[in-house]
């Protein structure tokens, strides 16, 4: 494992390298976890931006595109000095930070040197709140806890909720709490509620309340991280409930000596199926399986779908690789009231706040692969 990240690294900083210097490019900073326990996500991210990069260089036939990639570790001081150093080298702008913690950390500085930013992935409110130049490709975590509540309603998944959330945890928390209130207006039981924080690593008394409560179905606003060990918990109790998770639990596949057979019948929304048949997705899958051998998660799209809205308002709003990042900033922000992109997670549009509007997708884990529903 420690072999193919080093070996990602180096690519990464070698195509980083070969776009470094280039007349006119315009820089975008990436930053996000590419080691450490949130790499699965950073590491996506990181490469559906070297994909977009690449494609956009070549339609134009030179470099218009820089990347500047820096690795912030899931923590909000370093993500704080990555940014900085992004900027030390010209960053005008930052498709990051992976991560809600270190983005809300981020944003502040950000909105203080008015640097434009697009998250592909922090989907907390506190991430674009009173800054009008934070804006999200992904769900934030309202949209994510209603139309989970939905979901599970209009397809009948379950009578009886339990909901295991990570009460320290922004993300966790504000999806918990939208999901909550759209189940009491839905009127979806909720049968438990149990809490856990970053450093709990056994969940038997979280999955035993599920258990004891008679929940048919289990939701979990979570990183994919402690939903594994929920898995194994539950499996270990003989306790097979539905499991339905969010964006967060994208990477629960890739994480190293877990048994996948555990996520089957896993469900979770996301704005991105990598079975899906249209064009745009077919290729971006095929490239993306060719240079990195595994297949894109959702977050992987995010921020495909982040650098080609970046790129797009720039052209539109005639930004090159000579304008100042704060005339930038300005210009760009101006640009994403109005801007309609389409992506590989759908149709975009951006709200006031820098909310993005567009319709989430239900995928299932099915042995070992994700697949949208009606492909099962």
């Amino acid at each position: 494992m420690k072999k193919m990240l080093a070996a990602v690294l180096v690519l990464a900083l070698a195509l980083t390298a070969t776009l470094a210097f280039a007349d006119g490019a315009i820089k975008i900073g990436v930053i996000g976890p590419m080691t450490g326990p949130a790499a699965d996500y950073g590491l996506a991210c990181q490469r559906g931006a070297i994909i977009a990069a690449a494609e956009i260089n070549a339609k134009a036939g030179e470099t218009v595109i820089e990347l500047l990639i820096e690795d912030d570790e899931h923590d909000a001081e370093k993500s704080v000095n990555a940014y900085h150093t992004v900027l030390d080298n010209g960053a005008q702008m930052i498709a990051g930070t992976t991560t809600t913690n270190p983005c809300i950390a981020v944003s502040a500085e950000a909105f203080s040197d008015r640097i434009f930013m697009l998250t592909p992935s922090a989907s907390s409110t506190a991430v674009t709140a009173d800054k009008d130049n934070m804006y999200q490709v992904c769900f934030t975590d309202p949209a994510q806890g209603t139309a989970s509540a939905e979901y599970i309603k209009e397809n009948g998944l379950g009578t009886k909720i339990a909901v295991i959330y990570n009460n320290a945890d922004a993300y966790s928390t504000g999806i918990y709490q939208t999901f909550e209130a759209e189940a009491k207006n839905l009127g979806i039981e909720i049968v438990a509620v149990s809490t856990f924080t970053d450093e709990t690593t056994d969940f038997s008394v979280q999955v035993t309340a599920a258990k004891e409560a008679g929940a048919d179905l289990v939701f979990l606003p979570i990183y994919y991280t402690p939903a594994s060990m929920i898995l194994q918990q539950a499996n270990s109790m003989g306790y097979a409930p539905t499991f339905f998770g969010v964006d967060g639990m994208d990477g629960i596949l890739s994480i190293e000596g877990f048994d996948k057979s555990l996520a089957n019948g896993v469900m979770l929304l996301t704005p991105f199926a990598a079975d899906a048949t249209d064009e745009m997705t077919v290729n971006f899958v095929t490239a993306y399986v060719d240079q990195f051998g595994t297949t894109p998660s959702q977050f992987a799209a995010d921020n495909y779908d982040a650098v080609y809205a970046l790129y797009t308002a720039c052209q539109n709003a005639g930004i090159t690789g000579d304008t100042p990042a704060e005339e930038a900033c300005e210009l760009l922000i101006e640009q994403f009231k109005t801007l309609e992109i389409t992506g590989l997670t759908g149709t975009m549009t951006w709200n006031e706040d820098g909310s993005v509007s567009k319709t989430p997708k239900a995928v299932v884990i099915s042995d070992g692969v994700y697949v949208s529903p009606e492909n099962l």
